[in-house]
């Protein structure tokens, strides 16, 4: 990872190394410019809306369920809100698929842009009350079909999405991003300017593992198959056992991850045993974020067989999906376990 920060703090500076110019500067895409400028603005504003939660009486629940039959937070319909105005009046876009909406939101004709964006819009609400870090979740495709855009322009393996990234929103408000081919970026809110500023490039996962750390919720092992259940048993034995670290906030959870290093599971279980990670807004997005940083990811046993995350082809939009990310050494030691298993 290379850090790239420098007095851009200082009152006198003159050199901004803000999103919209790394997206010029790096694509020469005026339209992506712009989409991520809405994806940006959005995001300040859920920031914000999380920063005053408490007092703008934003706490606790909405009284409706979204489509994955979660319990929406009035954050949830806020959050959600604010992304779909945004990005149906930047004029980038042609479809938006969001965790809140049972059906694809199909832009006007006259607003139509090349591109179509998958988005959970406030990853791990459940746990806003109690001030955890949430964030959100985006996959980028570009229309190839030509005409108004369809759902079939969003229903693509993971290996098509030309942008990925999340924002969290905790102690500091962070947009990690990965443009196809063009590695993992972080850029960080300075509140006093209303920018993200570059602050690292190249981001990559620890190169020998990074640290011995094992997020999963293990309170559902019982219902995970053997190969599951083996891999946490290894990373728990020895004589220096990994550390458990789950917050439940998957932009949490994968962020220290990709920082850190270490695997991050959410596997099916004979309760789900499609998984309960959704794959157009938390699976893709996460994986391409994962591989760039010269990470892992795969469904684990899936449909009856072990597959690279990237490789699905949804035919929903809310279709799910097991998760198994991390660096390599630690993801190796699931699919070995699968292995032995014969899968």
């Amino acid at each position: 990872m290379a850090s790239i920060r420098d007095n851009s703090d200082d009152v006198d500076t003159v050199n901004y190394r803000t999103l919209s110019r790394f997206v010029m500067a790096n694509t020469n895409d005026q339209e992506l410019t712009i989409l991520m400028g809405a994806i940006a603005l959005a995001s300040k504003a859920t920031a914000r809306a999380c920063r005053k939660a408490g007092i703008a009486n934003l706490f606790g629940m909405a009284g409706e369920q979204n489509v994955s039959g979660d319990d929406q937070k009035k954050l949830d319909v806020l959050s959600n809100d604010i992304f779909i105005n945004a990005l149906l009046n930047c004029h980038a876009c042609a479809v938006l698929v969001s965790e809140e909406n049972e059906e694809p939101i199909i832009v006007p004709p006259e607003m139509q842009g090349k591109y179509c964006v998958a988005f959970d819009p406030l990853d791990g609400s459940s746990n806003i009350d109690c001030n955890v870090s949430t964030g959100t979740i985006f996959g980028v495709y570009e229309k190839t079909i030509p005409g108004p855009g369809t759902v079939d322009d969003i229903l693509r393996k993971g290996k098509d999405l030309v942008v990925a990234g999340y924002c969290m929103y905790g102690a500091a408000t962070e947009l990690v991003i990965c443009f196809q081919g063009r590695g993992v970026h972080r850029f960080a809110l300075d509140p006093s300017i209303g920018e993200f500023i570059h602050t690292d490039a190249n981001v990559k996962v620890p190169a020998n593992g990074g640290k011995k750390i094992y997020s999963c919720n293990e309170g559902n092992s019982h219902l995970w198959d053997d190969a599951c259940k083996q891999a946490v048993e290894i990373f728990k034995s020895g004589e220096k056992p990994y550390a458990q670290r789950y917050v439940g906030s998957m932009v949490s959870d994968v962020h220290r991850t990709l920082l850190y290093g270490g695997i991050f599971l959410y596997p099916a279980d004979s309760k789900s045993p499609q998984g309960k990670l959704r794959v157009l807004y938390e699976g893709f997005p996460m994986a391409m974020l994962i591989e760039a940083a010269g990470g892992v990811a795969s469904t684990g046993l899936f449909n009856g067989k072990v597959q690279r995350m990237m490789e699905l082809e949804p035919t929903g939009i809310h279709e799910r999906c097991p998760v198994i990310l991390g660096v390599e050494r630690d993801v190796k030691v699931v699919l070995e376990c699968y292995a032995k298993m014969g899968k």
